[in-house]
């Protein structure tokens, strides 16, 4: 247990799964790194301005009020990672996890600057030298601008990354933003330079609970060993039955190429984060050797045990457990998806005046104070009209008002009674309702919101 770490040095491997691999690093490098520079109606497309409480998202505007569609996305992102985790196994971790993504970018530079597995095996075990100090050096320093641009990207997500890069260029960057592009690229250069495969074994909680969310159904990464075991090498001309062999030739290349450094032949194991390198490097090793292809492939534990063909396997994909999981993320998407859709381009809050709850004004008049919170969710400025219902007679006496783009305005309205309407209500509050109309404009149109209050009339 205190053993000291032995360094795994994963060997560079092509074909098909690989080609995949980097394109979802492309994919996802392209959105991250591009979104902040995206602009949208004269404004960044995707911006959480935590000083003004602003999410931008294209042409959703948030407040924290609006928090609960995050923990719905949350509670789908979930959703989704169970769905596909029960028919495939990890395809986040092998493909899209920002921990092999950045782990994947960082091993192509160190393979740039110190070459393939062994030339940097024998790099690290030779002398200092000034050949040595140049290719470390190079790596170290491709690293950090790689880290630091990272850390610099993720924070122009929540400071407008123009202002931002214009104040890095100036040497006027506020404290703060330096430390989170500083701590967010401190934390890119060490998980993917050193901490490496530990994130994934000893960090990530997913690799501890994946082993409730497949069954022997769901297609996973193994090695066939009815066919492959017994191991051992021979030629390419020799009869591996005629010298009592499985079609392993115990190359060892599949362990090589691992970036957890394990041995996919030993089964399944938590380390195995689906990233098929194992599939891609077998694979060319049984075209060389003139063997079907998929010794190591994806497969489900039944499928090798009972030799079945990929149309058997997939017939058994639309069980319970995957039934259960797609349908309750189907529903969530949908409800997702309309309450967003949905949702009212502005919000009202009535507060009562709790310092006076009525007075008796002009001709024996019962008035009440409120004060109306009105949250333009739009990026139009707006005119609301204000109306109330519930009583007969009863009037505000401000009716209209106005709120700037993306803002809340707050408004303080005063609702009168006639003397002989109230005279019925002495000493009890009767339920109103206010009545909220945004009037509309260019590019937006009418809604209204309802909002329940009382009105207090005195003994």
């Amino acid at each position: 247990m205190y053993q000291k770490r032995p360094d795994i040095y994963p060997r560079a491997v092509k074909g098909w799964f690989a080609s995949w691999r980097w394109t979802f690093v492309w994919l996802t490098q392209l959105l991250f790194y591009g979104l902040p520079w995206w602009q949208w109606q004269g404004r960044q497309a995707l911006l959480f301005d935590l000083e003004a409480q602003r999410f931008y998202i294209f042409g959703l505007v948030l407040y924290p009020q609006d928090l609960i569609f995050l923990a719905a996305l949350l509670v789908i992102s979930a959703l989704a990672l169970f769905f596909f985790t029960a028919v495939a196994g990890r395809l986040w971790c092998g493909y899209t996890c920002p921990q092999t993504v950045y782990t994947e970018i960082f091993m192509w530079v160190e393979r740039r600057f110190e070459g393939d597995r062994i030339a940097r095996m024998r790099l690290d075990q030779a002398p200092w030298s000034a050949g040595k100090f140049a290719r470390k050096g190079g790596k170290q320093a491709a690293w950090v601008a790689i880290a630091l641009f990272t850390g610099f990207s993720f924070v122009g997500y929540f400071t407008p990354i123009r202002e931002l890069g214009q104040s890095l260029l100036a040497l006027s960057v506020t404290p703060w933003n330096a430390f989170w592009i500083l701590f967010y690229g401190a934390a890119t250069y060490g998980n993917a330079g050193y901490l490496r495969e530990q994130m994934c074994k000893y960090m990530c909680p997913y690799a501890r609970f994946q082993s409730a969310l497949i069954d022997k159904d769901s297609l996973i990464i193994t090695y066939d060993s009815a066919r492959g075991d017994p191991r051992g090498s021979r030629s390419r001309k020799a009869s591996a039955a005629a010298q009592g062999l499985g079609d392993c030739i115990d190359c060892t290349l599949c362990v090589q190429v691992c970036p957890t450094g394990i041995d996919i032949r030993d089964g399944l194991q938590n380390e195995c984060i689906g990233c098929a390198a194992c599939i891609d490097v077998c694979n060319d090793v049984m075209d060389r050797m003139n063997y079907p292809k998929g010794l190591i492939r994806y497969s489900t534990e039944n499928g090798v045990v009972h030799g079945w063909s990929r149309l058997q396997m997939l017939e058994r994909a639309l069980r319970p457990r995957v039934l259960i999981y797609g349908g309750v993320l189907t529903l969530a998407s949908a409800a997702f998806a309309a309450s967003v859709a949905l949702r009212s381009p502005f919000q009202v809050d009535v507060l009562k005046d709790r310092g006076a709850l009525a007075r008796i004004v002009d001709d024996g008049a019962i008035e009440n104070v409120y004060r109306l919170q009105i949250m333009n969710r739009t990026e139009l400025p707006q005119t609301y009209r204000i109306s109330a219902l519930g009583l007969p007679g009863l009037a505000a006496q401000t009716t209209e008002v106005s709120a700037p783009p993306a803002a809340i305005r707050s408004v303080v309205v005063s609702l009168r009674l006639p003397f002989g309407a109230a005279q019925a209500l002495r000493g009890r509050s009767a339920p109103i309702r206010f009545e909220v109309t945004s009037l509309g404009g260019a590019g937006s149109a009418p809604a209204v919101q309802r909002e329940k209050s009382t009105f207090f009339v005195p003994r």
